[in-house]
């Protein structure tokens, strides 16, 4: 009796916080529609969120220290490893597909993916001379462009793409800045360069695709001739399949291949853009078997493994240093959470030492802290309490209950499916000294890497300075401007020893 009265009150008490994380979602978001997508939307958020809030008490604090120690915790580590074994050519690229070759590709992909953000990526890359370009452009009137272009009332965005990408007019056949939830931009234009009919899809920008982006659970996502689960992030799948119907439906690829019938189809993104991209592609691949597409710091919870390893023949994913885009994912940020339980449980230095000394390392740099782990004042017991007392009565009662910080945990069994990158991961790093001087030059290299060495969050300054945009193109331009040192050493070597042979 006593059973069913606990399990009664379980399942009361969580469809209390959902409704209160619903509340939350709806005052956050009182500009947005109420309608049914949205409402949907907003409780598919707010189950997710109390699920993973529900199980411990973390005050923001605790997690800004958590985070520094964390942080101090991955560079000892990452010192006192050995240095990585560099693959100089991914395992599964097509015959002939060197690193060089593919760096030179996603460098120009790069441009038409950052080119879809439109007016505020543009001004915001060229503040002194944008806002002047521009201006001649917006609010002039083109009766033309309302043929192809949708969503655009002053023509700003589509200016700044005219100047991004040095196409002209003539070379667009569709663009739409049409923005709802699991309904993104996206441009379908002819580039002659590389004999290519080219989409690009747009990354987040708005409240709106925020909510695409925290829809995170998985849908069900069946491709033919895919043996295997096959699922994906259900906010991003929507948004895939949106623009698959526009393209498909509308007849914008046709248009496009009755122009220029002999080009193949490239499909790019970044963020947001890269992982509907990807998804876009995976829809496509049957139809167009020629198909390519760059995908430039992409969600790491995007797509099934059976969908996964599928992408690898077509999909090329690029990213960018410690990005956290690519690295997040459910799974991801459990094991955050209970990482940052365990080293704030188990440190008895007072949390205003932690949080000073964890600015200076972060400004200043210097030796990371050596934490003790034997716990003192602070009882791992309360961090790991459920945010819901009247429910931690009951789990903590529970034979089956144990501390989150212990990782015999039952709360290790993973509750989500695992999801992971598109394709084949080309990874870009810094080369040289972790800490460098503010006017130093930046030296990058570019190595093949896999979808596991993903499969953990890095907490670092950079973590989101290296998912922008503008930054990855910038990465990649030093790359392909200074050839000789953009390849690994093994690689340089190994071409060095193929020549000479």
């Amino acid at each position: 009796m006593q059973s069913s009265e606990g399990t009664q009150f379980l399942s009361t008490a969580r469809s209390l916080a959902v409704k209160v994380w619903e509340s939350r979602l709806r005052l956050l978001c009182c500009c947005l529609p109420q309608d049914e997508s949205y409402r949907a939307a907003f409780s598919s958020i707010a189950q997710l969120f109390s699920s993973f809030f529900s199980d411990t008490d973390l005050v923001p604090s605790d997690i800004a220290a958590g985070l520094a120690l964390l942080h101090q915790e991955q560079d000892k580590m990452e010192r006192s490893r050995d240095p990585d074994v560099v693959v100089p050519h991914s395992p599964s690229s097509p015959v002939g597909e060197d690193l060089e070759a593919e760096l030179e590709k996603a460098t120009h992909w790069m441009q038409f993916a950052a080119a879809a953000y439109g007016w505020p990526l543009y001004i915001y890359s060229n503040l002194f001379t944008g806002p002047c370009k521009l201006s001649g452009d917006c609010c002039r009137s083109r009766v033309a462009e309302d043929e192809i272009v949708g969503g655009d009332h002053l023509g700003c965005h589509f200016s700044s793409i005219l100047q991004t990408t040095g196409l002209q007019y003539r070379d667009f056949i569709h663009v739409s800045f049409h923005n709802q939830i699991y309904e993104i931009p996206f441009f379908v234009a002819l580039d002659h360069k590389r004999e290519a009919i080219l989409v690009a899809v747009r990354g987040t920008l708005s409240l709106k695709d925020v909510l695409t982006d925290l829809s995170a659970e998985c849908e069900n996502l069946p491709i033919e001739g895919v043996s295997g689960a096959c699922y994906a992030h259900k906010g991003i799948s929507q948004a895939a399949g949106y623009v698959y119907k526009r393209l498909v439906n509308d007849g914008i690829l046709n248009q496009a291949f009755s122009i220029a019938p002999e080009y193949k189809l490239v499909i790019t993104g970044h963020s947001l853009g890269a992982g509907a991209a990807s998804v876009l592609a995976i829809l496509l691949r049957n139809s167009f078997p020629t198909l390519q597409c760059y995908a430039f710091s992409p969600p790491g919870g995007l797509l099934s493994k059976a969908l996964a390893d599928y992408s690898k023949d077509f999909v090329v994913s690029v990213v960018l240093g410690k990005d956290l885009v690519p690295r997040l994912s459910i799974p991801n940020m459990e094991d955050l959470k209970r990482k940052l339980l365990k080293i704030v449980s188990n440190c008895n230095k007072p949390k205003y030492r932690i949080l000073l000394q964890g600015c200076w390392y972060e400004l200043f740099g210097g030796d990371p802290d050596d934490c003790p782990t034997e716990m003192d004042n602070r009882r791992e017991q309360e961090l790991s309490q459920p945010l819901l007392g009247e429910e931690s009565l009951i789990v903590r009662h529970s034979s089956s209950y144990q501390s989150l910080g212990s990782d015999e945990s039952p709360a290790h069994t993973p509750a989500h499916l695992p999801l992971f990158l598109p394709g084949r991961i080309l990874h870009i790093t810094e080369d040289g000294p972790t800490r460098r001087s503010c006017f130093s030059q930046v030296r990058y290299r570019a190595d093949w890497s896999n979808e596991m060495a993903f499969r953990s969050i890095l907490i670092s300054p950079r973590m989101l300075t290296d998912h922008m945009p503008d930054i990855v193109l910038r990465a990649l331009g030093t790359l392909t401007k200074d050839k000789p040192f953009s390849l690994c050493p093994s690689s340089l070597s190994d071409s060095q020893h193929n020549t000479s042979g």
